[in-house]
């Protein structure tokens, strides 16, 4: 059995708007602000499809929803981690599973973390797991000033 494998990554800052939420692997938290971007911008979501299209070999997330189109404005990234999926069977690949470390100072995901990973599981179809770290304090993450998240994922033929 052939496999690929390819890494994701993506980062917002939180957002000044009170009305964002905070949606990261597809679960709302409602002890943080919202993060800044034209989808929902849920960090884990985008680096989980990034990951899948760099190991399928379909490119990014921004060639196939770029944030210059109206139509991703405000979209659930659970809905694109599925089209994603989608494509990258369309490709002759099927995910085996993706890891993902999410760096933010808070809210802490502990808490969170078993949704996050059932919601995404389900919508790739392979296991799915998720880790946070923090920054220690350092650099925008650790002053507080937005979520990174990297991810890579397993594809096979």
């Amino acid at each position: 059995m052939a496999g690929r494998v390819g890494m994701g990554f993506d980062v917002h800052a939180f957002s000044d708007d009170a009305g964002r939420r905070l949606v990261l692997g597809g679960v709302e938290l409602a002890e943080g602000r919202g993060l800044a971007g034209h989808s929902d911008a849920d960090v884990v979501a985008h680096a989980v499809a990034d990951a899948l299209l760099g190991a399928a070999g379909l490119g990014d997330l921004g060639d196939h929803f770029p944030d210059t189109d109206p139509a991703w404005a405000g979209a659930d990234s659970l809905t694109l981690v599925a089209r994603v999926v989608e494509q990258v069977r369309a490709g002759g690949w099927h995910p085996a599973n993706v890891d993902c470390t999410v760096l933010l100072e808070s809210p802490r995901l502990g808490p969170h973390r078993s949704r996050m990973q059932e919601r995404l599981t389900e919508v790739v179809g392979a296991p799915v797991s998720v880790k946070a770290t923090t920054a220690e304090g350092l650099g925008f993450i650790g002053r507080g000033e937005g979520v990174a998240c990297w991810a890579v994922a397993l594809v096979e033929a």
